[in-house]
């Protein structure tokens, strides 16, 4: 019987996202392909440092742990421009890592976006500003993954932490937009007005729903995972969000209405092992407390 993905938490992540190859990526783009590919060849035992999607993709895959090899929750799958020839570097770093990941793509420089629908993703974490944009053109949940410290890398606990941006991550870009374009006093009339009407679900929503659809499971004990809500809203614009979370039925087990405060502290606090958001003034201070990722919301 073929592998069924389709009952799955599906990520997709490259390796540029998963490990530390920028030193490669600057062979890459000063020297140029073949240069790159003889550095990897030559280097295919040199062990690699984690990069900024590591810490997640470690603790996603832990979830695991609570089912049956037929019933896990999580597969992670590495699609990666580099040719098989050059993949045995990261092979190797994925076995030294003792991360659980069994399929991988490799295709030669062609656009990894064509093959997300293929392995059925649910997110794809990228370090590339293209192929971030061609998977939200096919309809993928993806992010770029910024460079961080590597301070942030290491995981503080076995429990996935996740943070979300509200408007134009979770939701649609609707009332963002209204803020932009007509100021706060609008923005919070429109929201008054619409307070009993849900806000439509943005480009990570499906993410969130799939999450709290594992988090269902442990309904008995602590759950593997724990997401938080992390936005520029506040009273009387919270109303809104709450009652459409309560319309999706969907948990969120913390949530911070902020009122334009800064994020970063409150990240830090929370512990994310990724925080997704839209715009660079939250993610330029987050990246140096939590491993972050940039959404490019599709208008």
């Amino acid at each position: 019987m073929s592998y069924n993905l389709t009952n799955k938490l599906v990520v997709a992540v490259s390796s540029r996202a998963l490990f530390d190859l920028e030193t490669e990526n600057k062979i890459f783009e000063d020297k140029g392909l073949d240069e790159y590919y003889r550095y990897q060849l030559e280097n295919e035992n040199e062990p690699i440092s984690k990069g900024t999607g590591f810490r997640l993709i470690e603790n996603l895959l832990k979830i695991n742990r609570y089912f049956s090899a037929e019933e896990k929750q999580v597969e992670v799958i590495i699609l990666s421009r580099n040719n098989a020839a050059t993949s045995l570097r990261i092979t190797n770093a994925i076995n030294e890592h003792k991360l659980e990941i069994l399929r991988s793509g490799w295709t030669s420089g062609r656009d990894i976006s064509e093959y997300l629908q293929a392995f059925k993703v649910d997110l794809f974490l990228s370090a590339n500003d293209n192929d971030v944009t061609n998977a939200i053109k096919n309809g993928v949940a993806a992010a770029k993954i910024l460079p961080s410290d590597q301070s942030v890398h290491n995981s503080r606990g076995d429990q996935v932490r996740i943070a979300f941006d509200g408007d134009a991550v979770l939701f649609s870009e609707e009332s963002e937009l209204i803020y932009k374009e007509h100021g706060l006093e609008a923005f919070i009339a429109h929201e008054q007005h619409n307070r009993d009407n849900p806000l439509e679900q943005g480009p990570f929503a499906k993410l969130l729903l799939t999450l709290s659809a594992i988090q269902e499971k442990f309904k008995d004990k602590e759950s593997p995972i724990r997401t938080a809500l992390v936005t520029a809203r506040s009273a009387p614009t919270h109303e809104r969000v709450i009652k459409t979370l309560n319309v999706w039925g969907v948990r969120v087990d913390e949530a911070f209405f902020l009122g334009g405060s800064e994020k970063y502290e409150i990240l830090k606090a929370f512990g994310a092992d990724i925080f997704f958001d839209d715009q660079d003034m939250h993610l330029d201070l987050s990246v140096s407390v939590v491993p972050s990722a940039k959404v490019f919301y599709k208008s």
